[in-house]
């Protein structure tokens, strides 16, 4: 979505600004979350992506932009096993899940739906959770990612899909990530910097999606060995027509995802997200 915004080989971005260089930071979405969190004023990015889990924990920090969500429409993080097994199975068993990460909607939703305090969970980095399951350090993972489309090469099976799960239960897409920029922009760079920024997002995520060959061959530098209809495969799930705007119905689904959580209470309550945009 924002390589058109980077310099790249010592080539100038496709979209320059006069004002502003943009430099990516590639971390896992935990990690941003994190950050996101827990960073100084000085070392808090700018521009970040983090879990939508994480917003009611950021309110004071960021706005989330229009643009750059990853929303499952019927899909989303998917909670496997070694063995068939029932979401029942894991409640109340002893049983341990791993999860990518405290602070990720993919845990969220497996709290949700099989209640916050009827399952156990371990985090641990989100490329290593099939293998753990895999030999037996866990009985069953949420895998994100790539994981969501190999999991069955990798000998697990499916227990649930999250996102599937929740549009079942409430008829709206899963927000998983959710892109956001620091509040404090236009008392940084001046009245109006805010919207700048937003303007050349929104013009990085549209350029890239009629630039889909490039945008894929550009991401596979961190595609994970992931060849390149895989990588795609992946990309067209979560990068649509929500990514350029949530539109009404992704509002609506961020916020009955933070009231239902705010309800379990899984987070603070928050006002209305105000999804910043440039038009």
């Amino acid at each position: 979505m924002w390589w058109p915004l980077f310099e790249i080989d010592g080539r100038p971005p496709c979209l320059p600004s006069d004002r502003f260089r943009f430099v990516p930071v590639v971390e896992d979405i935990q990690k941003l979350n994190e950050r996101a969190c827990e960073a100084s004023e000085d070392d808090a990015l700018e521009i970040t992506a983090f879990s939508c889990a994480c917003y009611p924990r950021v309110v004071d920090r960021y706005r989330i932009t229009a643009c750059g969500a990853s929303l499952g429409d019927g899909y989303g993080p998917r909670l496997v096993a070694r063995e068939p097994m029932s979401i029942d199975d894991l409640r109340d068993s002893g049983k341990v899940i791993a999860v990518p990460g405290a602070q990720t909607t993919a845990l969220m939703a497996t709290s949700l739906m099989l209640g916050h305090d009827r399952f156990e969970w371990s985090a641990m980095p989100f490329d290593g959770i099939a293998e753990a399951v895999l030999d037996g350090r866990f009985d069953a993972g949420v895998v994100i990612h790539e994981g969501q489309l190999t999991f069955e090469e990798d000998g697990l099976v499916l227990v649930r899909d999250l996102g599937a799960w929740w549009s079942d239960e409430t008829g709206l897409p899963l927000p998983l990530g959710a892109n956001a920029i620091r509040s404090d922009l236009d008392q940084r760079f001046g009245p109006g910097a805010s919207l700048e920024i937003v303007d050349l997002l929104e013009r990085s995520v549209r350029h890239a999606m009629d630039h889909r060959d490039e945008a894929i061959a550009h991401a596979l530098k961190w595609a994970r060995g992931l060849e390149a209809d895989r990588a795609g495969q992946f990309v067209d799930l979560y990068v649509n027509r929500w990514t350029l705007d949530y539109g009404e119905t992704g509002r609506r689904a961020v916020l009955e995802l933070l009231a239902r959580a705010a309800d379990s209470g899984l987070v603070p309550a928050v006002e209305i997200p105000d999804f910043i945009g440039s038009g």
